[in-house]
């Protein structure tokens, strides 16, 4: 990708973990420090890629395993190529919620593809591009599936995926916790054990043990 100065950080885990709120205390941590900060969002963050998210989570009833990821593969190549290397060439910081190790998860793991088998598809659709830290924010499915019901509108408010059963979530929570062993220097299993400040603490000291090795601190 050649010389860049921006962070990548990207946001993971299952349904309920809590990864917006913790994305605003990112996105604030970054900016105090003087730095400049895109935010983005999968499936999403470009034209394209906002019609993909609506078919995936809510116009679709139904995919095929191999369909629905072809469909966020595709999304998120394009992301990568109108937003996200665009920004980090430019120094910029990117904070994006999910991106290639939620298709490993979700498609992989809770759609039972291989987690290889998307490994290696992602490494085609990001040509390149990887994140510099992955937090996964790490709670048991069954109790991240009660948050989500709890945040308003019942189930009738859920998304395609959202609605999947709790076996699925179980396989997906088993896959982010493999990846988190397979990627060490990369993906941080974050506890979300105690109240949001105790989560916020680990997720700082992850991100700004990066930020120093990276040598970028504030500027």
């Amino acid at each position: 990708m050649g010389s860049r100065t921006g962070i990548f950080v990207t946001l993971e885990g299952g349904e309920g973990s809590g990864k917006t709120t913790q994305r605003h205390r990112i996105v604030a941590h970054l900016r105090s420090l003087g730095r400049e900060v895109l935010e983005s969002r999968e499936p999403g963050g470009t034209e394209a890629g906002e019609l993909i998210r609506d078919i995936l989570l809510h116009r679709i009833g139904s995919l095929t395993p191999r369909a629905e990821l072809a469909l966020y593969l595709a999304s998120r190549a394009q992301l990568v190529e109108e937003v996200i290397r665009p920004g980090l060439t430019r120094g910029v910081d990117v904070v994006c919620d999910r991106f290639l190790d939620s298709s490993t998860a979700y498609q992989g793991g809770g759609r039972e593809l291989g987690i290889e088998l998307v490994e290696r598809m992602n490494e085609w659709a990001v040509a390149g591009v990887m994140p510099d830290l992955t937090l996964v924010f790490d709670l048991s499915a069954e109790t991240g599936l009660r948050r989500r019901e709890n945040r308003g509108g019942g189930g009738d408010a859920l998304d395609r995926i959202e609605r999947e059963d709790l076996a699925f979530h179980e396989r997906v929570r088993a896959a982010y916790r493999e990846l988190a062993e397979r990627h060490p220097d990369r993906v941080r299993l974050v506890s979300t054990d105690g109240g949001e400040e105790e989560v916020w603490a680990r997720v700082r000291r992850a991100l700004d043990e990066r930020l120093a090795e990276r040598g970028a601190g504030s500027r």
